[in-house]
């Protein structure tokens, strides 16, 4: 089943989720997400890619229901760094890739959001790290780059509160590039592709290669961590209530243990 569509638009890749209601992010998706750039540069024809979601939302979050599987802390750490892999991958990718977001883009969607090079949303977008609402925390390296694009200050109220700030917010707090109308955001996402897409390819791997060096510093050692504790608190009992009750759409009972 296709999860993620491709569409080369000239010299611009289209991956579009397609994952209703929510383009929750499953293991699936994100294994068709990597196959989608294997795709892109085995072709070698795009120099840019524009990443959208299909219908009411960019990305809701991570597939929440599937996380229900597992049995081990060892299984969710592993869970955690194969998203992180994906998502580092996307931030590390040879061309820029541009997150156009409408609607929402919450836990694993926003880290998805963050891993790309240029961001688009709306002024109705919500954009938020919702995990501690769960009793879990973010797994894909939300942690991790979050801070980079909006200071430590703020990086801790959004996470530890779980609330989303509007498309706006983001705007004003470097989270995001551009703010435009929901009508206007793919044509502005691929106006700013086609924009890219006119300069040299050399120019642009060489640029892709050398701006991640700015970040690099206790990154790598970062996400190790926040995938170990994430596989540490979802075989916490508050951890199971508040998935419990998130499936079941009530307000968690946690026992701060």
């Amino acid at each position: 089943m296709t999860k993620i569509a491709f569409e080369l638009k000239d010299q611009v890749a289209c991956l579009t989720i397609q994952s209703p209601p929510a383009n929750a992010l499953s293991g699936a998706l994100l294994e068709q997400l990597n196959e989608r750039l294997n795709q892109i540069e085995e072709e070698g024809k795009a120099k840019a890619v524009v990443i959208s979601g299909e219908g009411r939302f960019f990305s809701a979050g991570a597939d929440i229901k599937e996380f229900t599987g597992y049995q081990h802390a060892s299984e969710y750490e592993s869970l955690a760094t194969a998203g992180q892999k994906v998502f580092d991958r996307v931030e590390h990718f040879s061309i820029p890739v541009i997150a156009a977001i409408h609607g929402a883009a919450l836990g694993g969607g926003l880290e998805l959001a963050m891993s790309c090079h240029i961001r688009l949303v709306t002024e109705n977008t919500k954009l938020g790290l919702p995990e501690m609402n769960l009793g879990i925390i973010p797994g894909f390296a939300g942690t991790q780059r979050l801070p980079r694009h909006i200071g430590n200050a703020r990086a801790y109220e959004m996470i530890l509160t779980g609330e989303p700030i509007s498309g706006q917010q983001a705007a004003d707090w470097g989270l995001a590039n551009h703010v435009v109308t929901e009508e206007q955001l793919l044509s502005k996402a691929m106006e700013l592709a086609n924009k890219i897409t006119m300069k040299s390819k050399p120019g642009i791997n060489e640029v892709m290669h050398l701006v991640p060096y700015a970040n690099k510093d206790q990154f790598a050692n970062g996400v190790t961590e926040e995938a170990k504790s994430f596989g540490r608190l979802f075989g916490s009992n508050d951890a199971k209530e508040g998935v419990t009750a998130f499936i079941e759409k009530r307000r968690p009972n946690f026992q701060d243990k």
